[in-house]
């Protein structure tokens, strides 16, 4: 059963992987159209009126995907909070890329009320 629950979580753990690339590529294209129109306008040597809508479209759609990689992490989360609830949390699953503390540490520094003066 431990084997089922393995290959389960790594057919999960691929496809989220290749999500989450697949939305910071997306991000990176989107945010070299929005870089590369106003500068092929000002090479074109054309009005500043040019383009409005499209530049506010691209803006809106790195909006859009932003938060997209922000419901994408939260899968992500959900999916490490499941992976420990089925028993695998010490298997590593992934690329093994480093990934910030989710919780708080503790530093071992107490602060104290001071009385103002």
């Amino acid at each position: 059963m431990l084997h089922q629950r393995r290959t389960a979580a790594e057919a999960v753990a691929k496809q989220l992987f290749e999500a989450e690339e697949a939305l910071d590529a997306a991000l990176a294209a989107v945010a070299g159209l929005a870089v590369t129109m106003p500068t092929a306008r000002k090479g074109a040597n054309l009005s500043v009126m040019y383009g409005q809508d499209a530049m506010e479209s691209a803006s809106e759609t790195l909006n859009y995907l932003t938060q997209a990689r922000r419901t994408i992490i939260a899968t992500h989360n959900a999916l490490a909070v499941a992976q420990h609830q089925m028993g695998l949390g010490r298997f590593a699953v992934g690329p093994g890329n480093d990934k910030p503390e989710t919780t708080p540490v503790t530093t071992g520094v107490h602060l104290k009320e001071v009385k103002a003066a």
